[in-house]
C-alpha cells in the first residue's frame, strides 16, 4: 500500500486493476474457443482435401491438428484457472470494503466453537452473528478456522504473543501476497476429513512396495502384453491366441485391482484439496520473510531437497491418473497392457516413504499463516489501533482512548482506564444504557486480541496476558432444568475456583446475582467481592448498587470507583458514554419507566 493510501483506496485500487485484468482474461477466453473451432474446421478440410492424394499425408495433417487443439485446449484451461482466480481476488477486495464498513455479517461467524461453559466467548461475542470471529476471521481451510478460534478462546503466553505480533507487522505489508493465500484457498476448500483420511492412510501398512514380486510383475506383465499386442497387429498370432493372452492379462490385471478399490474410495474425492494445498503450499514458499516466526513455519514445507508443493503436486497428479477408471474406454486397455493400477499404487506408496513424517506438518503450518494473515489484515484495515505493549511483572491494564473493536469508528466512543497490580477492584455505577456493559465488553474484548497477538482498538494499551473470566450475559437452560440464577452461580463458582487456584485472570462482572431479592444481591456482591480482595484478585465489576461503592471508603488501595453518567433535560436523557471518576449521582430508570406508560 502507498504511504498515503488508507485501506479503502487500496481496495478500490485493487478492484480496478482486477476488473481491467478480467476483462482482457475473457476477451481471451473468446479468441481460445474460435481457436479450438477453427483448429478443428481446418484440420477436417484438409484431411478431406488430402486424403484422396495420400493417406500417410492425412494421418499427419490429423495429427498435428489433434496436438494444436490440445494445446489450445491446455490454454484454455490454464486461462479458466487464471479467471477463477481473478474473481476470487475481486470478491475478497469487495468483502474487504465492506468489513470496512462494518457489513460482514454474511461471513462465517464461528457458531460451532461455542461452547456454553468457557469463561468468556458468551459474554465478549466471540462467536456468532455479528460476533469477533466474524469480523476478524480470513482463513479458508477448516484448519485455519480452527486455528484462528483456538487463538480466541486461549490466550497465549507472552513470548508467543510477542513473536506473533512481529509476524503480524511483517505481514501487514504485504497485502498481496496475503490475498493470493486467501484467493487460492478459496478455489477447494481444504477441510479436516480429508486431513484426517491422509492420516489414516500414512498409518497404513503398505501392501505392494516392499515386496518385490510386484516391481518384477510390474515391468514384465506389461513387456509381454505389448510384445503381444504388437505380434497380433502384425499378424504374428492369431486373434483367437491374442483374445487368449488378453484374457489372461485382464484376469492379472483387475485381479490386482480388486485389492486397490477400497484405497482408491478412500482418497479418490480428496483431488480438488490436493492441488487447493499445493497451490497454498507453493504461494508460502515463494514468500520472502524475514521474521523467525514466518520463517520457522516456511520451514516446516521444506522437505530435504524437494519443495512440499512439488510433493503435494505429485500426490495430486497419481489421484488424477487413478480417476482414469471413470472413462472405462481409456482405463481398461491401460490396465489390461500396463498393469496401471499397480503402477500407481506403487508410486503412492512411494510417496507415503517419502513423505509420512511431514505431511502432519503441512497442515498445521498452513492454518498457522492462515490465521496470522488474518490479523495482519486486521491490523492494515485499521492503522490507527495498536499493538499492545506487555507487562509481566504484575497484572496490568493501562489503556488510553480505548474502544470496542466491533463499533464502527463513527460511533465508537473512546475511553482512557487504567488498572495497575494484585488486589484490584474497579467498581463501575451509572445508569440504564449509560455504557457500563459496553465498556466491560470493550475492556474484554480488547484483552482476547492481545493475548492472541493482534492488534487493539486503543492509542495505546499496555496489558498482561491474563485470561478473562466473566459473568455478564446468563442464560437459562431448559434442557438441563437450570434457571437463570443457577446458571449464574455455576460462572461465579468457575471463577472463585480459577481465584482460589492462583490462576491469572481478569475478572469481569455485569449486574451480578440479579435472579434475587435486593438484601440478599448486596450480600453476595459484598460479599464476593472481599473474597476476590482476598484471593488478591483484579477486575472489573459494573453494578447499579450504589452501596457497594462504600466499599471504597473501607478498602481505599484497592478499591476504586467509576461511573457512566446520563443528563436529563425536560426528560429527555443524553449519554456522553464517557467513563468517570467517583460514584454515579444520576439515575435514569423512573424516566424510563415513565415512558413506556408506568405511572410512578
Amino acid at each position: 500500500m502507498a504511504t498515503n493510501s488508507t485501506p479503502e483506496q487500496f481496495y478500490k485500487e485493487q478492484l480496478s486493476t482486477l476488473t481491467i485484468h478480467l476483462h482482457e482474461l475473457l476477451k481471451r477466453k473468446r479468441i481460445l474457443g474460435w481457436t479450438r473451432f477453427s483448429i478443428l474446421a481446418v484440420t477436417a478440410f484438409c484431411t478431406w482435401y488430402v486424403w484422396s492424394l495420400a493417406l500417410l499425408f492425412s494421418l499427419l495433417v490429423i495429427v498435428l491438428g489433434v496436438a494444436l487443439f490440445l494445446f489450445a485446449v491446455k490454454k484454455d484451461l490454464t486461462n479458466h484457472d487464471t479467471i477463477k482466480h481473478c474473481r476470487n481476488l475481486i470478491a475478497l477486495n469487495e468483502e474487504e470494503l465492506q468489513y470496512l464498513q462494518h457489513r460482514f455479517t454474511q461471513q462465517k461467524d464461528g457458531h460451532e466453537f461455542y461452547h456454553e461453559e468457557h469463561p468468556y466467548a458468551g459474554d465478549l461475542d466471540i462467536f456468532g452473528r455479528a460476533s469477533l470471529y466474524q469480523y476478524i476471521n480470513r482463513t479458508t481451510s477448516q484448519q485455519g478456522n480452527n486455528c484462528m478460534a483456538e487463538w480466541l478462546l486461549e490466550p497465549a503466553d507472552a513470548a508467543t504473543i510477542t513473536a506473533r505480533q512481529q509476524a503480524i507487522k511483517e505481514l501487514c505489508s504485504k497485502t498481496n501476497w496475503r490475498q493470493e493465500l486467501q484467493a487460492i484457498g478459496r478455489e477447494t476448500v481444504i477441510t479436516s476429513s480429508t486431513e484426517k483420511k491422509l492420516e489414516a492412510w500414512l498409518k497404513e501398512e503398505n501392501l505392494f512396495v516392499h515386496k518385490a514380486y510386484w516391481h518384477v510383475l510390474r515391468f514384465i506383465v506389461p513387456a509381454v502384453a505389448l510384445t503381444t499386442l504388437f505380434c497380433f497387429l502384425v499378424d504374428v498370432i492369431t486373434y483367437q491366441r491374442f483374445l487368449q493372452a488378453s484374457l489372461l492379462f485382464a484376469l492379472i490385471a483387475f485381479g490386482i485391482t480388486r485389492s486397490i478399490v477400497p484405497l482408491y474410495r478412500k482418497l479418490n474425492k480428496i483431488t480438488g484439496e490436493m492441488e487447493t494445498l499445493s497451490n497454498s503450499i507453493n504461494c508460502i514458499e515463494q514468500a520472502a520473510f524475514t521474521d523467525p516466526l514466518l520463517l520457522s513455519l516456511q520451514q516446516q514445507f521444506h522437505n530435504n531437497s524437494t519443495k512440499a508443493s512439488k510433493q503435494i503436486f505429485q500426490l495430486k497428479q497419481i489421484f488424477n491418473r487413478f480417476d482414469y477408471r471413470l472413462n472405462p474406454v481409456v482405463f481398461i486397455p491401460l490396465n489390461i497392457f500396463l498393469l496401471w493400477d499397480l503402477q500407481l499404487v506403487l508410486q503412492l506408496e512411494a510417496w507415503k516413504k517419502k513423505n509420512n513424517q511431514q505431511i502432519n506438518h503441512w497442515f498445521s503450518a498452513l492454518a498457522e499463516l492462515e490465521t496470522l494473515g488474518s490479523l495482519a489484515t486486521l491490523a492494515f484495515n485499521h492503522p490507527h489501533w495498536r499493538f499492545p505493549v506487555l507487562q509481566t511483572n504484575e497484572p496490568v491494564f493501562d489503556a488510553v482512548q480505548l474502544g470496542h473493536p466491533l463499533i464502527e469508528s463513527g460511533k465508537n466512543v473512546l475511553n482512557d482506564f487504567t488498572t495497575k497490580g494484585q488486589q484490584q477492584i474497579n467498581l463501575i455505577t451509572g445508569s440504564n444504557m449509560a455504557g457500563k456493559s459496553t465498556f466491560l465488553r470493550s475492556v474484554g474484548v480488547n484483552m482476547v486480541l492481545a493475548c492472541m497477538g493482534a492488534p487493539v482498538c486503543a492509542k495505546q494499551l499496555t496489558v498482561s496476558p491474563l485470561k478473562v473470566m466473566s459473568s455478564m450475559r446468563i442464560k437459562d437452560n431448559l434442557e438441563e432444568n437450570t434457571s437463570t440464577f443457577y446458571a449464574e452461580l455455576k460462572k461465579l463458582k468457575q471463577i472463585i475456583d480459577a481465584v482460589n487456584n492462583n490462576e491469572a485472570v481478569f475478572i469481569l462482572l455485569d449486574e451480578i446475582l440479579r435472579g434475587t431479592n435486593s438484601n440478599d444481591r448486596h450480600t453476595g456482591s459484598k460479599a464476593l467481592i472481599k473474597q476476590l480482595l482476598l484471593q488478591k484478585a483484579t477486575g472489573i465489576l459494573a453494578t447499579h448498587d450504589l452501596e457497594l461503592a462504600k466499599l471504597a471508603d473501607e478498602y481505599p488501595a484497592t478499591v476504586h470507583n467509576y461511573h457512566f453518567d446520563v443528563q436529563v433535560n425536560a426528560e429527555e436523557l443524553y449519554f456522553d458514554y464517557k467513563i468517570k471518576r467517583g460514584v454515579c449521582q444520576s439515575m435514569n430508570a423512573s424516566i424510563l419507566m415513565k415512558k413506556i406508560g408506568i405511572e410512578l
